[in-house]
C-alpha cells in the first residue's frame, strides 16, 4: 500500500456544519542411496459526481495544504493505495483511500480534490472507493478526511491523465513493489472502440488468468504466494480488440528466502533406474541406461536473466534423473552449515516457489518437487510430483509406508509456456509432516494432509529436490527452471 504524508489541522463549526450539511456552492466534474534427501521410488508404486465543492471547506484544505498549518498524531492520516503516486491512468481514475483519526468520535467522511477549490466527491466513513472521471492532463489530487472533532487530514497523489488511445493503467501493485497477500489490483482501461470497454482480466503468469471483471475499472485482491511475478492487465472491448500493461512485483514472506536456487551451485545429478530406483553410483550423465544434462545461467529462455535447462534421456524405461541441493546444514550450498546444531530443528514452515517450462514435457511420466529436513534421526520428505502421462493428477510422498498417494488434485503444466508453481508445507509441533497447499497457475488447491516422519541417523539440514521421471519408452524432453525460491521460518 502506498501511504502518503498527512497533515491535520482544525476546522471550522462552520464549515463543519457545511460539509455534514452539504452545502454548496460551485460544481465539478468530475520437489535409495547415501543421501537420505536423495531417497526417491518411482510412481509404480479460481461517475458518482459526488458533493458539490464547499467554498469554506475548500478554503480551509488549501489552507492545510499551502500554509503548513501541521499537527500531527503518529496515529492519525490518510492512506491512498489507489491510484500510485506519479501514475499515468485513464480518464475513469479509480481512488481507493482509508483514513483514521486522534478524535474519539472517528472519521465522520472523506472527500477526493482533483486540484484547488474542487471538491469532486464525498463519502461517509474512514473508506473511500470510487471512480471519477477527468479529463486529460496533470492532476495533483488532494485526499482529505475530516473528523467528528473538527479535525481535517490530507494525502497528496500525482497522476497523469491520458486519453484518445486504447490502454491499460495500472495503479496498484506498482511495478517491481513489494506487497503482502492478499494482493491489491487496481487499473482502468481506455479504447478507441465507440462500444466501449467489455471487460478487464489479470495474468499472474503466463497463461495464468486468475481474475476476469466487467467493465474499464477493475479493483480486486488475490491470495498469492510469496515470490516474484510477472503479471499483466488487460482489456477487452466490445469490437474484438485488446491491450495490455505488464506489471512485476514481489508478495512477502515473513519467513527468510534463499532466491534463484537455479542458479546456485551445490546442485547433483543421480540417475534412479527399475527395479529398486536407488541412486545408481555407477551412472554418469552419458549414461548407462540413462541419460541427463543440466546446463545453469541460459540468457535466452528466461524470466530472471539465468534459467537452468534439465534434460533426461536414455534407453532403459521409466528410468528417472533426481537433482537435489543441500541448503542448509551438512554440505549446505549457501555458507549455511548449522554446524552447532542450533537453527534446523527450529525451522517448520517451508515454501518451494518455481517457475518452470518446457515444450515437451508432455511424454514425461511424472516431474517431481519436494522438500527434506532432518534432525535428531527423524527424516521429512514433502514429496510431490505431477504425474502427466499417468492422469495428470498430483501424488504426495507418504514417508513411512513408502508410496504415493493421489490427492486427487489435476496437474496439467502448460507447454511452451511458463508455468508457476508454489507449494507450501509445515513441520507441525508434535514433528509430523503437514502438506499444506498446491498452488499450479495462480490455481491452490489446500491439502492440511498430515503424515508421521522416518528414520534418517546421521543427518542434519534442509534441501530441495527436482526430478524428472522417464516414461514406458524413456522419450528425451528438456524442462527449463527459473525463478525457484525457498522459504524458510
Amino acid at each position: 500500500m502506498y501511504v502518503l504524508r498527512s497533515v491535520t489541522t482544525r476546522m471550522t463549526s462552520e464549515a463543519r456544519q457545511d460539509m455534514v450539511s452539504g452545502k454548496n456552492d460551485q460544481g465539478f466534474l468530475p520437489e535409495l542411496g547415501c543421501d537420505p534427501s536423495a531417497r526417491r521410488f518411482h510412481r509404480d508404486q479460481i461517475i458518482p459526481t459526488g458533493e458539490k465543492p464547499l467554498k469554506k471547506l475548500a478554503l480551509l484544505t488549501m489552507c492545510i495544504i499551502v500554509c503548513g498549518l501541521v499537527s500531527v498524531p503518529a496515529f492519525a492520516g490518510v492512506s491512498i493505495s489507489s491510484p500510485g503516486n506519479g501514475s499515468t491512468v485513464g480518464q475513469s481514475v479509480n481512488f481507493v483511500a482509508s483514513s483514521s483519526s486522534s478524535c474519539s468520535q472517528g472519521v465522520a467522511s472523506m472527500g477526493i480534490y482533483p486540484s484547488p477549490y474542487q471538491l469532486a466527491y464525498v463519502s461517509n466513513g474512514s473508506y473511500l472507493n470510487t471512480s471519477l472521471n477527468l479529463s486529460p492532463g496533470t492532476y495533483n489530487v488532494v485526499v482529505v478526511e475530516w473528523d467528528y472533532c473538527g479535525g481535517a487530514t490530507t494525502a497528496n497523489v500525482t497522476i497523469y491523465v491520458k486519453s484518445g488511445q486504447s490502454g491499460v493503467y495500472v495503479t496498484a501493485p506498482a511495478n517491481n513493489s513489494t506487497v503482502g497477500s492478499p494482493a491489491n489490483f487496481a487499473a482502468t482501461a481506455t479504447t478507441a472502440c465507440p462500444s466501449g470497454v467489455a471487460t478487464m482480466g489479470i495474468y499472474t503468469g503466463p497463461n495464468q488468468l486468475a481474475y476476469v471483471g466487467n467493465g474499464a475499472t477493475l479493483n480486486t485482491s488475490l491470495s498469492l504466494g510469496p515470490g516474484t511475478y510477472n503479471a499483466t492487465l488487460v482489456e477487452w472491448d466490445y469490437c474484438g480488440g485488446a491491450a495490455t500493461a505488464p506489471v512485476t512485483f514481489t508478495v512477502a514472506s515473513s519467513g527468510k528466502v534463499i532466491s534463484n536456487i537455479q542458479s546456485s551451485g551445490g546442485w547433483n545429478g543421480y540417475a534412479q533406474q527399475p527395479p529398486d530406483y536407488s541412486d545408481c553410483t555407477w551412472c554418469t550423465p552419458s549414461g548407462p541406461g540413462t541419460t541427463w544434462a543440466m546446463y545453469q545461467f541460459n540468457h535466452s529462455l528466461t524470466l530472471s536473466g539465468n534459467s537452468t535447462q534439465f534434460n533426461i534421456g536414455g534407453n532403459i524405461p521409466y528410468s528417472d534423473v533426481l537433482w537435489n541441493n543441500h541448503l542448509i546444514g551438512d554440505l549446505s550450498s549457501q555458507g549455511m552449515p548449522d554446524s552447532s546444531h542450533t537453527l534446523v530443528p527450529t525451522l517448520h514452515d517451508f515454501t518451494y516457489d518455481v517457475y518452470f517450462y518446457s515444450s515437451n514435457a508432455n511424454v514425461a511420466e511424472a516431474l517431481e518437487f519436494d522438500v527434506n529436513q532432518f534432525f535428531n534421526g527423524m527424516g521429512f520428505t514433502w514429496g510431490h510430483e505431477c504425474r502427466v502421462q499417468d492422469g495428470h493428477e498430483w501424488d504426495v510422498w507418504d514417508n513411512t509406508n513408502h508410496r504415493w498417494v493421489a490427492t486427487g488434485i489435476s496437474c496439467y503444466p502448460n507447454m511452451n509456456s511458463w508455468n508457476h508453481l508454489v507449494i507450501q508445507v509445515s513441520r507441525t509441533s508434535d514433528n509430523q509432516l503437514l502438506y499444506r497447499s498446491i498452488t499450479l497457475n495462480g490455481q491452490t488447491s489446500t491439502l492440511n494432509w498430515t503424515y508421521p516422519p522416518f528414520s534418517a541417523p546421521g543427518w542434519w539440514g534442509i534441501t530441495v529436490n527436482y526430478q524428472m521421471d522417464g516414461n514406458y519408452q524413456q522419450a528425451p524432453y528438456t524442462v527449463y527452471v527459473d525463478q525457484l525460491n525457498f522459504t524458510y521460518q
